[in-house]
């Protein structure tokens, strides 16, 4: 892809995955000149993902890149381009418009930019995570935990999200084993304590997860007792890690646009306190995490942007 160095765009979109290429399919079809900054391949999570089956519009589940293939396909045919770089810092220059550094040295200048970065899961750092990613390692219950009904699954874990996340669950499995570092829960008595007395609900306190299994899904975990070193296996089809996740936004300290947790902090049409920057998706924070979700702040957020340049004129 050629580089585009002090070329000035109308939107330069952060992120590539579905905020971000729904954005700038509304931006193109507008007619702004529009390029989206995707440091990997587009899609984001969802081309990690291997079943996506409550996206509007597909009766039957679709691959998870599969349908970034048809977000990229719509947005590039509507005229976007794609620049495959990280951004590694933003400023907003004394003529309104926004510079943007990339990690190759390249500058890129635009009009307005839309901050789509997502999140990135705090992972668990041990073997089989990275290779069965999508494949019964899932970040996401709500995404994933239908595919695993009448099974047995395991949730890591001791705050508000494993607990909520991990009664969601229950509506699926047959067997759900809560994992659980120290000898306590970050989560109020009544959600622990609900979870814990639902059928087929199992704590296996002061425990870590010391290794995934399986070739091409994942078969079992092996946990390890902090306090007395036991090691054994648990059959699963599935672990959801929730130790938390971190929002990408690091390249934009300097607009004091976030919150103590480093969430990107806009009003309802998506901007933030920075007149032309916008944000859009999952370095929101959102209370529920989707494909849905981050296409609609896409949608708001491209929308926006076109009637921003309106106004500029």
């Amino acid at each position: 892809m050629k580089n585009h160095i002090n070329n000035i765009w109308d939107v330069l979109i952060i992120g590539g995955g579905p905020a971000g290429m729904t954005a700038a399919i509304y931006a193109a079809r507008a007619g702004l000149k529009t390029v989206i900054l995707e440091k990997e391949a587009p899609g984001g999570k969802m081309i990690k993902t291997d079943l996506i089956e409550n996206y509007p519009g597909f009766i039957e589940p679709i691959l998870g890149p599969d349908l970034s293939i048809k977000f990229y396909e719509q947005a590039t045919t509507l005229g976007t381009e794609f620049i495959f770089d990280e951004a590694t810092h933003v400023k907003k220059l004394e003529d309104r418009n926004f510079e943007i550094h990339l990690a190759s040295g390249n500058i890129q200048i635009a009009k307005a930019v839309i901050i789509a970065t997502g999140t990135k899961e705090n992972l668990l750092g041990i073997p089989g995570e990275e290779k069965l990613y999508g494949k019964g390692v899932s970040y996401c219950a709500v995404c994933d935990g239908a595919f695993h009904k009448g099974k047995a699954v395991a949730i890591v874990g001791g705050g508000y999200s494993a607990i909520t996340e991990g009664t969601y669950l229950t509506k699926f499995v047959k067997k759900l084993y809560v994992i659980v570092r120290k000898n306590y829960f970050r989560a109020d008595k009544w959600n622990v304590d609900h979870l814990k007395e639902t059928p087929g609900v199992e704590y296996i306190m002061e425990t870590v997860v010391d290794k995934i299994n399986g070739d091409d899904k994942v078969e079992s975990i092996t946990i390890r007792n902090l306090k007395t070193g036991e090691i054994k296996d648990l059959e699963v089809t599935a672990i959801f890690p929730y130790i938390g996740a971190k929002p990408i936004t690091q390249f934009v300290s300097n607009f004091d646009i976030t919150d103590e947790n480093g969430y990107i902090i806009a009003d309802p049409k998506m901007e933030t306190k920075t007149p032309g920057l916008f944000v859009a998706g999952d370095v929101r924070d959102v209370p529920l995490r989707q494909i849905a979700i981050a296409a609609g702040d896409g949608a708001m957020a491209g929308q926006m942007v076109v009637e921003y340049l309106q106004n500029l004129r």
